[in-house]
């Protein structure tokens, strides 16, 4: 019989590619999960793995059997969560990946609201952005993950995640205090196209998004300084060092920069939580998920 803590193994390594990244992930040493995907290939009677340089690609056999572990392995999941739904009341730790400003907007006040309704749930927030909370997620190091869709979204086998809107928002444009186009109701990204830019790191998938944007605008921007903190963005602008694209909900107050609409149909960011397969049903996972859309649902986030 073949052991599901192998086939963990073994999707963990067609997530991440590499033994020494698979043994970071589960918390193994690279001996462990090698001894423990030659013990997997023994079970099966066939040869999973072929190596290519430092790293090793599945075989036919091998993406075969990762379909196979995926489904055993979900299946594992909603066992336990019937078993937990068994229990009476809720009442435990629940870990929700987040970045900042969601957190801002609707996983803090989630918080105070389960301190009314199930203040026996404790949650525990983690600052990551977008594109790191799904593969904390995967990698079983929260339970919750907040994250964004966006055009080059992170690879994610939809079958692994259950995916729930929360809310959606548009990005503004912010200028520096005294830029010529200060006086105008709202600003065509193609009349900034010989700016400089600030933006988030390469990976940030509001990076991405801007970039996007801006190239169907018709030019590539100027990228000349770069943060993954949205207040330092727009400190950067306000003192005058470029223009910058930046979530309607994550530009703050008193920056001292100007905030003006995007004319015509502005770049969105669409925001969602998402449970490993087979865990949404889970008591603490349920109620949590609960609260989270229902604050998306009342505290009336602009561009919903």
């Amino acid at each position: 019989m073949i052991d599901p803590r192998r086939l963990q193994v073994l999707r963990a390594l067609a997530d991440h590619g590499t033994v020494r990244a698979t043994a970071e992930a589960l918390y193994l040493t690279p001996s462990a999960v090698s001894q423990q995907l030659t013990a997997l290939e023994s079970e099966v009677g066939q040869s999973l793995l072929a190596r290519q340089g430092r790293r090793v690609r599945l075989t036919a056999a091998g993406e075969l059997l990762v379909e196979h572990a995926k489904a055993v392995l979900a299946e594992l999941e909603r066992a336990e969560a019937s078993l937990a739904a068994c229990a009476t009341g809720a009442v435990g730790k629940v870990e929700v990946a987040s970045f900042a400003s969601a957190i801002t907007q609707v996983v803090a006040p989630s918080i105070v609201a389960l301190r009314r309704r199930a203040p026996r749930v404790r949650v525990v927030v983690r600052d990551a952005e977008a594109h790191n909370s799904l593969m904390m997620l995967l990698a079983d190091e929260t339970d919750i993950a907040i994250s964004m869709e966006y055009s080059s979204t992170l690879p994610t086998d939809e079958s692994r995640l259950s995916r729930f809107p929360l809310y959606s928002e548009p990005f503004d444009v912010v200028l520096p205090p005294a830029h010529p186009f200060a006086e105008r109701a709202a600003v065509a990204v193609a009349d900034l196209r010989d700016e400089e830019w600030i933006a988030p790191l390469p990976g940030n998938p509001c990076r991405a998004v801007a970039q996007v944007f801006c190239e169907n605008a018709g030019f590539v921007p100027r990228i000349t300084h770069t943060s993954d903190d949205f207040h330092a963005v727009v400190a950067l602008v306000a003192a005058g060092t470029g223009v910058a694209l930046v979530p309607r909900t994550a530009v703050g107050d008193d920056h001292g920069a100007l905030v003006r609409p995007v004319a015509g149909p502005p770049p969105t960011r669409r925001v969602f939580a998402a449970v490993q397969c087979g865990r949404q049903e889970h008591p603490l996972v349920r109620v949590v998920l609960d609260a989270l859309l229902a604050e998306s649902a009342e505290c009336g986030i602009p561009g919903n």
